[in-house]
């Protein structure tokens, strides 16, 4: 003979595992998708922009000037770094950003590279020190944002925002 136990518990436990699958079948049906930007999108972008043959503060210069920016006449600094080999949690944030404009430094881990800053005048509705950051591996630019000074600042990628 087969004698089979159900106790309360083990019905309230079924009811609550029922009404939790129940719950995300409903949330996955009625949750509209998300579609993130397309490769295509920006290529369309990117392609309005020359990245490519930048030997020259002067190129440096031309390269931020076609996003509509006015910089100094020269660099604040130009310094060689190393891309790290291993991205911590704010590289690969940092990575994102550079994803959003085109750009991917995963593909330049432990390189060489040499960072132009230039002061930015013509930041609109801003009154703090805005910077432009500008990173080239080999006469390309590889990634790079533009950012205020301040603590409580900002960073974004090289188009303005009312051009995004």
């Amino acid at each position: 003979m087969f004698v089979c136990a159900v106790r309360a518990n083990t019905l309230k436990f079924i009811g609550i595992i029922g009404v939790a699958v129940l719950s995300l079948a409903l949330l996955v049906l009625f949750i509209p998708s998300y579609e993130p930007v397309t490769t295509s999108a920006i290529a369309e972008t990117i392609a309005e922009y020359n990245y490519e043959k930048i030997k020259t503060e002067e190129d440096v210069r031309k390269f931020l000037e076609q996003f509509g920016w006015e910089v100094s006449d020269k660099p604040l600094e130009q310094v060689s770094i190393r891309i790290p080999s291993q991205f911590d949690k704010v590289m690969n944030a940092y990575n994102e950003l550079q994803k959003s404009q085109g750009l991917d430094l995963s593909k330049y881990r432990d390189k060489e590279v040499t960072r132009y800053t230039y002061q930015i005048t013509n930041y609109p509705d801003y009154s703090g020190t805005v910077y432009a950051n500008v990173i080239l591996y080999k006469h390309n630019v590889i990634c790079g944002d533009v950012c205020s000074s301040d603590v409580t600042g900002f960073i974004s990628g090289f188009i303005p925002t009312a051009k995004k």
